[in-house]
């Protein structure tokens, strides 16, 4: 899926770089469209689909704009992003408006999970370093992290420092469930333990499918 997606992902680039350092991260099988850290599309099987809340979705219908369907193991699921076809693409002006207004309502929103979702630091293990390293990759606050997950959340600090050891996946893992790491009951610290041995196994030799493959996993 991501193969055929490179094109449009450079063309997606190209029209939104007034809007903020554009950036790509895997999700739903394909690239997450951020500006400046801040999610506000994804791009799968070569076509765009924009981010939209409560006050934009009725804009985004009202232009004809149908709803992107992911389907997770087999069930789809309909999602809050809306399909750019190609005449919107030639509309390049009301594009980037669209867009423009999609990352104006992506910030208010995560700005609303941090006042209504808890600040990291309240969670056990969670010092100020690693508040910082997980904001970096878009993780916020404590539903983020909740809805990441132990295991995705530290692959997706891997992308940023490669020298993670076990003791931050235990850290995490203890932090969603609320324990300090040296106190983990004893099952999720096995189930944590094994994982991160086999995943170390699969990235030091080099075997696919890397990072963003397990992510892809995990989804």
């Amino acid at each position: 899926m991501k193969g055929t997606s490179t094109g449009r992902v450079k063309q997606a680039k190209a029209c939104f770089y007034a809007l903020g350092s554009i950036t790509t991260r895997s999700q739903f099988g394909g690239y997450g469209l951020l500006a400046d850290g801040v999610m506000f599309g994804v791009i799968a099987e070569d076509e765009l689909y924009l981010r939209a809340t409560d006050s934009l979705e009725p804009a985004f219908r009202a232009r004809g704009m149908v709803n992107m369907v992911y389907s997770k193991r087999g069930v789809p699921i309909t999602l809050r992003y809306y399909w750019v076809d190609e005449s919107l693409w030639r509309a390049q002006d009301e594009l980037v408006g669209l867009a423009r207004q999609a990352i104006r309502e992506a910030r208010l929103e995560l700005q609303v999970k941090m006042d209504t979702h808890g600040r990291l630091r309240t969670l056990p293990n969670i010092d100020i370093n690693m508040e910082r390293l997980l904001w970096r990759v878009g993780i916020r606050n404590v539903y983020d992290l909740r809805l990441n997950g132990a295991k995705r959340s530290y692959l997706r600090l891997l992308q940023q420092q490669r020298n993670l050891g076990l003791r931050v996946l235990l850290s995490l893992g203890g932090a969603i469930a609320g324990y300090h790491h040296a106190a983990l009951p004893l099952a999720l610290r096995s189930e944590l333990t094994e994982w991160f041995e086999h995943t170390m196994v699969l990235l030091s030799h080099g075997h696919t499918p890397g990072i963003k493959g397990l992510m892809k996993d995990l989804a």
